[in-house]
């Protein structure tokens, strides 16, 4: 277990938000899963409990783990990058993939052999007297936090998300802000120059999509929801049933009608920039640097597991359908399994799962591992829809009872995801490496149809 070091103010385990699939992504291709792996999120606590006193609980927890607002001007990005970078223990990697957070790009990792580093990160900080319905108070409140954050920082810029959606009651008594390095952190040079091997390479993997965002300046900006849930941005308006629904759950009784805002790239995308520093340093170490761009998640996923059930030779192969934080890139491989990743439960990223499997050749058995989102709608699979991902394989597939028992509202700890994983392979050993050349032909191969870019 790495010791977590500690800033001038909050510690790393506060600051870097223990919910945020890039810290899972983290935790599990540097195979250290430790008390991250093991948390149960927010939203799958308390389930017990009425909902009214569920909402504050929930808010009151949230509120114990983030960062304290006062401390916003102690956070540390470059802290944050070497505590990211002490993860990894080998000498050497013959691969770094670097780039948006995605259950895919941590498949590719594990089977390269390679370090995964995050170009952007989550933290969350307190909220007193907040509202989840109130945006224009959260979008003021982060504002004043974003200017501390950023006079600490001057290399990353910082985008709010408040999403009521994703974010449950914690929305309401904590701001969340996904802080993205446009210029490389000193700690990620050091380890791309000393760690990466002499004939290795660079691979950055972006997320292209577009959102309705507010600039407030050229480092901070604000986003209201996001595609992640599989919701439009439309979807976010007192006109959409399901969205009336969901404010009543969270007791919220007003929502004022946001304005017309630009689309950009949304809060996983990561800044451009990062790229062109990256380049920089690969013509400086005499390193190739390669990237893949995709505008949509589920083709990534579709490419690597396609890449992956190539490499094996996986005729009679066993595939395992995970989704958001729950997954184990390490015991997927060690098992013999073909990951695909679900972004998240919502309808539309199960329905891209179904059609890839009804495109490919038969696998002997599908494994569905959903993650329950913490909220109901027409929006969200339905269990009915999980459980058709199973009946694609040729012996009867399964879906985890337990997280089965406990979907749509209260999510799991990640660890299950490795205890299931590991009794769904079959027999064998883990496969060998794969390069990274072979890696980028394959994907450029199946993926340039789907409109990935490789380049």
């Amino acid at each position: 277990m790495i010791p977590i070091g500690a800033l001038s103010g909050p510690s790393i385990d506060r600051v870097v938000c223990g919910d945020s699939l890039g810290r899972s992504l983290l935790a599990t291709v540097a195979r250290e899963p430790g008390t991250v792996a093991g948390r149960v999120p927010l939203l799958g606590r308390r389930g017990q409990l009425p909902p009214e006193r569920r909402r504050a609980e929930l808010a009151r927890q949230a509120q114990a783990e983030a960062v304290p607002h006062h401390l916003a001007a102690a956070i540390d990005a470059e802290a944050v990058a070497r505590w990211i970078t002490a993860h990894y223990r080998a000498e050497s990697y013959p691969a770094v993939l670097l780039g948006s957070p995605h259950g895919a790009a941590a498949h590719l990792a594990a089977a390269l052999g390679a370090a995964w580093l995050p170009t952007s990160f989550t933290t969350t900080l307190t909220w007193p007297g907040g509202d989840a319905g109130d945006w224009p108070a959260a979008l003021e409140w982060g504002a004043g936090l974003a200017e501390r954050v950023i006079g600490r920082n001057p290399e990353v810029s910082v985008r709010q998300v408040h999403d009521p959606l994703r974010g449950g009651p914690p929305c309401g008594s904590t701001v969340r802000l996904h802080l993205r390095w446009h210029s490389m952190p000193k700690a990620y040079e050091t380890f791309l120059r000393d760690r990466l091997a002499e004939d290795g390479a660079t691979l950055l993997l972006r997320d292209l999509r577009t959102w309705p965002v507010h600039t407030l300046s050229s480092r901070h900006s604000f986003q209201l929801g996001s595609p992640v849930g599989g919701w439009d941005p439309d979807d976010y308006t007192i006109g959409n049933p399901a969205f009336r629904v969901l404010l009543d759950d969270l007791g919220v009784d007003d929502w004022p009608a946001p304005p017309e805002m630009p689309p950009r790239y949304a809060e996983r995308s990561g800044e451009p920039a990062f790229g062109m520093d990256l380049n920089r340093l690969a013509v400086e170490t005499g390193r190739t640097s390669h990237r893949v761009l995709y505008s949509q998640p589920e083709a990534l996923s579709a490419c690597v597991a396609d890449l992956i059930r190539h490499a094996t030779g996986g005729d009679k192969a066993r595939c395992a359908v995970a989704c958001g934080r729950l997954l184990d890139p390490w015991q997927a491989r060690a098992s013999g399994l073909v990951p695909y990743w679900c972004e998240s439960a919502s309808r539309a990223a199960v329905e891209a799962a179904e059609w890839w499997l009804a495109g490919s050749k038969p696998f002997e058995e599908v494994t569905a591992l959903p993650e329950a989102p913490g909220h109901d709608s027409d929006q969200v699979a339905t269990l009915a829809l999980w459980r058709s991902l199973t009946a694609f394989g040729r012996q009867r597939g399964r879906l985890d009872r337990l997280t089965a028992s406990r979907y749509p509202m209260l999510p799991l700890g990640t660890g299950h995801a490795s205890r299931m994983l590991a009794s769904a392979g079959g027999a064998g050993s883990a496969p060998p490496p794969i390069s990274l050349p072979y890696a980028l032909a394959q994907l450029h191969r199946v993926g340039t149809p789907l409109g990935l870019l490789v380049g």
